[in-house]
This record gives structure tokens, C-alpha cells and sequence, in this order.
């Protein structure tokens, strides 16, 4: 797991932002409140209540982005936007009215502040709909889920519940897609972000987990006026895809606190797909490994990240000369992988590719699997030192799989930088993948004997009880270039491939999954998703847990 930011804090405010707030309080945020207007989907912007439709009051125009000025409430395009900033002193920060996010003027940036988050975020639970009887909002019960009562009465709410099930089960077998299948809004660029959170929110180990009160918001202690938790963040999510309501989903509370998590990252620019990933993990293990036993005995993390994603790498590392190895262990939350280039076609000049002949353009996983496993002479500059000739010796190195996690995520290396050329591409080449993958050949044990011959009969930590087959159930695919791309990801449910696309969802062949550019791949553990298809519902059924009752229809 990598090491995140520390602090765990918010992006520091700029100057202008400051000075705003030293000279006016919380007073701009807490007048913006009542234009602040919140949709179903969860989007919040800025709406007057005289003006229909929002234009620039020098020039009219309803075109491109308009910025309300928090001093003077003036609505103006990012052109003039700029020069009202120039003309009325002080007057540096607006808000963006289609997305309600603090702008700085003169900065020329999006900026960030607590403050104005809580107040955007407080306005949208009074604006949360109340129930029928006027005394609980949706929102409460959303949080109140999981509790529907207990001591008298417990065996009618039981029998009420258990028919209740029955009721939504032959629902759901109605529907056309299972549920928990729902599109997630773009935030401007945030493809990569809704590619990963479709794969979270259906590897079975990790989703059980949140949908069974794996994490009580309720009962976070970590979670503060001044903090977000991301783990929170994610239980929302996991409340709204499984709510059964079809309308796209816009994930903006989890998208803020990752934002306070990476901050390096917080920007309206695309990121890496896998750098999301690896740092979303990191974030629930910061929040989580604090709250529970940081380890077992033999020292693994017990936190949800670490519990379903985490394995254990071996590297290998032999002296030529002596043939002493020196071993050591890594853990890990993916296997990235290299893709087999040796016979990739010849490139011309401007660096496009010579058009192949037959399959040679085509890689497959298991032959990138063998590449990670296979012995690699290292470099002797400079050469490594050996402690048994006591001296630097020529070395290879191998890795292998020591320990497999329940939901195995692989990372291809599709983005290749050449110091020679100072020049970066990325690799257009098609992958071929098994759907059922068996990760035997790959083990350390199997690595360790094919190297000895087989002569080794008893192999220290031998995972022979381990499962070892694997069934894919999630695939992120890139398309673009290096500079600009589409993150899209791609869904197996039941044995049916769905394309989920930011907020559009659409049934798919295998055909199309397989003619996509895989970037990464999720396997997990084919008893286990054997196990979550068996369950129509796709939910833990508990008598203490009040499942939602979906909408009726299909989008």
C-alpha cells in the first residue's frame, strides 16, 4: 500500500481566498444558501429564483461556464467574470453556478475550502425531501437502514421483512439489469474515477462488506467536522447503487474527499485510472487501520482494502557465480504487468505502427503472466552485491506469487516512456484474457520447484490450500491517446457483460469486451462469485436489514 498524504488535510486556500474570508467571514456562504439547488442525482448549483435562465450581465451570454460574484451577486461568463475582478476591488472569488465550486478570479483556478463544502453539503440534507408522515427524511433513513428494530414486536418486523423480501425478489427478477447496476454522472473528467467505482462496487468480498454494516458511519470515530472519511464516502455510494432508483448517481461528496486524501491529485484534469485505485485503497486503509486491530499475528492488515485486494509478492534475486538467493516479500494490491512487446510490429518514424502480419499484434494474459514470472538477468551497472562471495556478482531475479488475494487486480502497462527518444506512447495493443483464470503456474511454490526441477518436495508456507481459479468480473478499458483518453468499464453479471460508461449502461457481448484495450482487469475468486450470483438479490439478507424496494422499471 502506498504511503498517502499524512496530514490527511484539506488543499491549503490561496491568498485570495483567505483574504476573502479574513475580510467577510462565512457570511458569502451563508447568503449563497438559498440559491443553492439541489437535483435528485445529487448535484448541487447556484439558481435564482427570478431568473430562469442564467446569463452574463455584461453580454448576455448563456453560453460556456457563468460565476456568481460572492460580493456583489453579479452573474457573469469567464470573460467578464475576469475583468469585474480587475474593476471592483476585491471582488475575487466567484462560485461556478452549474456546479456550485468556489473559483478564484484571479488565480484563474478552482479552489478549495471546507467551509464552503459544509455549507453546499448542509444545504443539500435540508433540501433532502420529507417522508410521507413529515417526520423522517429519506436521508435519515438511508442512514437508519440497517436498524429496524428490536425487542417487542421483533418476530412481526421479522415476518413483515421476510415477506417483504419475497415481494422485492420477484420485482427485481423483472428488471433488466440486477441490481446495483447504475450509472455514475461524469463531474467534468472524472471517467477514470466512475471506471473504478463500477468494479468497486462489484467485487462481491468488498461489496458485502459495506452492504452488511461492514462500516457503521454512525459509529465512525474518525470522522470529524474538519475531516471527510473516504470509507463514509464509499458506504453512500454503495447505499445508492444498491437503492434501486435507475438515475445516474453523481458521486461529488466521495469525489471531495478523495480530493482532501490526494491532494496532488485534486484538479478538474483526467488522472490515471490505476493511480485512483491504488490511492482510494490507501485511503481506507488510513481511515480504517486506525479503528480496528492494525494486524494478525502474522502481521496482515485487517482492514477491508487489505482483506479482499492484498497479496504477496516473492522476488528471487540468485548470484550467477555462487547461486546463493537472497529472498524477499512485498505486499501488494495489484500485479502490474508488462506487455509482451518481442514481437510487437516494427514502427516507422513517426512512431506509428507497420501494419503486422496474422496475430503478432496480439498479446495474451497468460503470456504476460509468464513474462512477470519468467528470470530476468539484471544490469551490471551496478552489479548487485552477493553475501555469500561477499562481493558484487552478476545476478537474475524472479518474481513470483506468494500469497493470492480473494479479488486479484491486474494492471497492463500500456503507457511506455523512452529516455532515448524523450518521447512517451502508449501502446495500442489488444489483449487477449481468459475469463476463467487458473494462477497455479504462477505460485512460488510452482515457480521454486519448475526452477529446481522439481526436486523440491516440501515447499516452506506450501499453498496448496489456496484457491487458485478465478473468474474475471470487471474490466477498465482506455481508449484514446497518451495526452487524451475514455475510461469505460465493463461489467460481468450473471454471466452477461454490461458497459458502464459514466452514466450509460448498456448489454454487451463478450465480443466487444474482448475487442476493447484492457487496462486493467479484476478477477476474483470463482467460489466466490459463483457464490454472489447464486443470490438474485445481490445483498446479504438479514432480518435486521432494511433492503430498499426499488423503482419500478429499468432506467
Amino acid at each position: 500500500m502506498t504511503t498517502g498524504n499524512p496530514s490527511y488535510t484539506s488543499p491549503k486556500p490561496c491568498k485570495h481566498l483567505a483574504d476573502y474570508k479574513l475580510s467577510h467571514g462565512l457570511s458569502g456562504y451563508n447568503y449563497l444558501q438559498k440559491y443553492l439547488k439541489t437535483t435528485p442525482p445529487g448535484r448541487t448549483s447556484v439558481e435564482k429564483p427570478d431568473i430562469k435562465i442564467p446569463r452574463c450581465i455584461s453580454c448576455d451570454g448563456i453560453q460556456g461556464r457563468l460565476y456568481f460574484c460572492l460580493i456583489c451577486s453579479s452573474v457573469s461568463c469567464l470573460d467578464h467574470t475576469l475583468l469585474h475582478t480587475q474593476s471592483e476591488n476585491g471582488h475575487d472569488v466567484a462560485v461556478d453556478i452549474e456546479r456550485a465550486e468556489l473559483y478564484c478570479c484571479v488565480c484563474c483556478d478552482q479552489v478549495y475550502d471546507p467551509d464552503f463544502d459544509r455549507a453546499v453539503m448542509s444545504k443539500q440534507i435540508m433540501g433532502i425531501p420529507r417522508g410521507k408522515n413529515g417526520d423522517e427524511s429519506i436521508g435519515e433513513r438511508l442512514v437508519k437502514r440497517r436498524r429496524l428494530g428490536s425487542g417487542l414486536g421483533q418476530e412481526l418486523v421479522d415476518l413483515k421483512i421476510s415477506k417483504h423480501l419475497i415481494s422485492l425478489r420477484d420485482r427485481r427478477a423483472k428488471s433488466c439489469y440486477p441490481l446495483g447496476l447504475r450509472g455514475l454522472n461524469n463531474l467534468g473528467s472524472t471517467c477514470f474515477m466512475n471506471s473504478v467505482l463500477q468494479a468497486l462496487l462489484h467485487a462481491p468480498p468488498f461489496r458485502n462488506y459495506f452492504l452488511s454494516e461492514g462500516h457503521n458511519q454512525e459509529n465512525c470515530r474518525k470522522r470529524s467536522v474538519d475531516r471527510l472519511c473516504l470509507a463514509c464516502d464509499i458506504d453512500v455510494i454503495f447505499s445508492a447503487a444498491f437503492s434501486g432508483d435507475r438515475a445516474p448517481y453523481s458521486p461529488a461528496q466521495f469525489l471531495y474527499s478523495w480530493w482532501q486524501h490526494s491532494a496532488n491529485l485534486a484538479s478538474n484534469e483526467q488522472q490515471d485510472a490505476h493511480e485512483f485505485f491504488i490511492s482510494v485503497l490507501d485511503g481506507i486503509h488510513e481511515k480504517e487501520g486506525k479503528s480496528r486491530n492494525q494486524s494478525r499475528d502474522n502481521g496482515d492488515c485487517q482492514c477491508i482494502a487489505h482483506r479482499v485486494f492484498s497479496g504477496l509478492l516473492r522476488s528471487d534475486v540468485t548470484c550467477m557465480t555462487c547461486g546463493f538467493t537472497s529472498t524477499t516479500f512485498d505486499p501488494c494490491v495489484d500485479v502490474s504487468l508488462d506487455l509482451d512487446t518481442s514481437n510487437f510490429p516494427p514502427t516507422n518514424i513517426a512512431n506509428k505502427p507497420i501494419k503486422p502480419d496474422g496475430n503478432s499484434s496480439m498479446s495474451t494474459l497468460l503470456g504476460c503472466l509468464d513474462l512477470f514470472t519468467r528470470q530476468e538477468k539484471l544490469g551490471s551497472d551496478p552489479k548487485l552485491y552477493c553475501q555469500n562471495c561477499q562481493e558484487r556478482r552478476d545476478s537474475v531475479k524472479q518474481m513470483s506469487i506468494k500469497r493470492l488475494p480473494l479479488v486479484l487486480c491486474l494492471h497492463i502497462k500500456r503507457f511506455e516512456h523512452s529516455s532515448v527518444r524523450r518521447m512517451s506512447r502508449k501502446i495500442d495493443r489488444y489483449l487477449h484474457f481468459p475469463f476463467s483464470l487458473d494462477m497455479t503456474p504462477y505460485l512460488s511454490s510452482s515457480i521454486v520447484r519448475n526452477r529446481f526441477g522439481n526436486r523440491i518436495f516440501a515447499f516452506e508456507g506450501d499453498e496448496s490450500d489456496i484457491s487458485t481459479e478465478f473468474e474475471i468480473f470487471a474490466v477498465v478499458t482506455h481508449a484514446g491517446t497518451l495526452e487524451s483518453g475514455h475510461y469505460v468499464t465493463y461489467l460481468r453479471l450473471r454471466n452477461q457483460w454490461y458497459k458502464c460508461d459514466d452514466a450509460w449502461i448498456n448489454e454487451v457481448d463478450e465480443a466487444m469486451v474482448r475487442a476493447s484495450q484492457c487496462y486493467m482487469m479484476f478477477y476474483v475468486q470463482k467460489m466466490l462469485y459463483h457464490k454472489a450470483n447464486e443470490d438474485l438479490s445481490y445483498l446479504p439478507i438479514s432480518p435486521l436489514r432494511d433492503t430498499f424496494i426499488p423503482i419500478p422499471g429499468c432506467c
